[in-house]
Formats: C-alpha cells, structure tokens, sequence
C-alpha cells in the first residue's frame, strides 16, 4: 500500500498480486504472499523481470450505521534482476633496461609474465593482453634512460575456472574475491621489488628493474550476456550490471545493451 493508506487503519485486506505475464501470482517454490500482502520472490530469474501489479482490497466501515464499501487500489512495481559486475584489473608497470634493442627484453617480458601467472594461478586468474613498449625517457636529472612501458590485464576466467564455484548458481561472488586477492598479490609482489631496490642502495642496480611507484592499477567492470550497466535508467544502482530490457540485448561482455526492437524479453542474449 502506499504512505498515506500505511497510517490508517485497514479493515478486511486482501491482496492479488499479478506478473509480468499478466497471470495471478499464486503460492509455489518460488512465489510466495504473506498476511499482510508482502510478495516475496526465491531464486529470481532475469526472465521475471517486468511489471508486478498489487491490488488491494478493504472496506470502510461507517460507526454509526456499520454501512461497509469496498474500495479497491492497485499499484504498480517494475522489478529487474541485477547482478554485480565481473571484475577484472588493468595494470601498468616500467622497467629499466640498458636499450631499447636487443633480446633481453623479451626475455624480461616472458619472464614477468610467468612470474605473475604463477603467482595467481590457484585464484583461476591469468595474465591477459599483455604487451609491452621501450622508450626513451629524460629524467629531471637530465639522464636519458631507456624503459619498459609494461601493460596487462588480470582476469579471474583462466581456464577451468567454473570449478570453484559448481555449487553456486551464481559465481560474482567467488571470481571477484579472487581476482581482489590476485590483485593484492601483485601489488605486493611489485612492493617487494621496490623493497629490495631500498635495501640493496649500496650494490650496483642491474640496468633492468622495476621503477618505483610506476604500477598502477584500474578496476574493469563487465557485465554477463544479458545484462548492462544504465545508470540513466537505473540510477539508484548506477554500478549494477542490471537485465536488458525488451528491445536490447548484450551478446557478451560489455557493460551496455544494444538496441534491437524485436527483442521482446528480458535478459536477451541476441537480436534475432
């Protein structure tokens, strides 16, 4: 009911609830109405997204001649499954090296990349698009060096991934811990080199190493075929990766519908 009706007193309710496909909702697995006219939804799909109508019955009773009316209200909710984004990091970092020619920097770049692979693969995440550019680079000391200008990406769908989380209907919760933890991981591994460069002021650097303070790191948000982000639509949950509605569709990845008007459902996975 809404505000107004909530601070009154209302004699002989009854409620009717209605789904998006315009049929009465009645008690099941899924669907069950309380007392009081609360509906209550287990296990939502994104196909039960749409209109839900209530309607509310009660009566008036007047004191002095117990003359009853019945007086029906009917409102409408738009309901729309949600889920949280796929998180994955973009992550850049710079390494000293003697020239811009050469083999060693390759070698350094597969080498990295192992490392890292390594230290994140019981998470089920895995180094992704990595690549790498040298430059040369003048410092404020007026020394021209030459740098590794390292980039990757870290995403927690390495092969077999779906294995840590076969019990769960749904997997957000378990890959986005993880790639939280890979993120961490990697930091620290940085934060180490960067460690040793301090502790080690005395010794001759080798003319490949990390620079300290070059890492930084940007959270990437994906949502699952299905569902986009629309913070005009949905603005009281602008991160949300929140269902297509009819007349979009998300075939992959992305983090927003397409249109496609004869797309009818919710959650359309392609334009037909």
């Amino acid at each position: 009911m809404d505000f107004e009706r909530a601070g009154k007193e209302t004699v002989d309710p009854t409620y009717t609830w209605i789904g998006p496909d315009e049929k009465l909702l009645t008690e099941s697995n899924q669907i069950n109405i309380t007392k009081t006219g609360m509906l209550v939804v287990k296990d939502f799909l994104e196909s039960m997204s749409g209109v839900y109508t209530c309607t509310l019955s009660y009566k008036t009773v007047k004191a002095e001649t117990q003359e009853e009316h019945m007086i029906k209200k009917t409102y409408d909710f738009m309901i729309f499954a949600y889920r949280e984004p796929d998180y994955s990091y973009q992550m850049a970092v710079r390494f000293t090296t003697k020239s811009c020619i050469g083999r060693y920097n390759d070698l350094l770049f597969t080498v990295l990349k192992k490392i890292l692979d390594n230290l994140i693969s019981d998470l089920s995440c895995h180094i992704i698009e990595p690549s790498y550019r040298c430059h040369s680079v003048e410092t404020p000391e007026h020394k021209l060096i030459h740098e590794l200008f390292i980039a990757f990406q870290v995403n927690p769908f390495a092969a077999g991934w779906t294995d840590a989380c076969s019990d769960s209907v749904d997997c957000e919760d378990i890959t986005n811990r993880n790639i939280l933890q890979a993120r961490d991981r990697i930091e620290e591994f940085f934060q180490n080199q960067a460690h040793i460069l301090y502790h080690n002021f005395n010794k001759t650097l080798p003319a490949m190493h990390f620079v300290d303070h070059s890492l930084q790191v940007v959270r990437m948000d994906s949502c699952r075929s299905g569902f986009g982000k629309n913070i005009g639509l949905h603005s009281n949950c602008a991160s949300c990766c929140v269902v297509c509605s009819p007349g979009t569709f998300s075939p992959d990845v992305d983090v927003t519908c397409q249109s496609c008007i004869s797309v009818h459902i919710y959650g359309a996975k392609s334009c037909p």
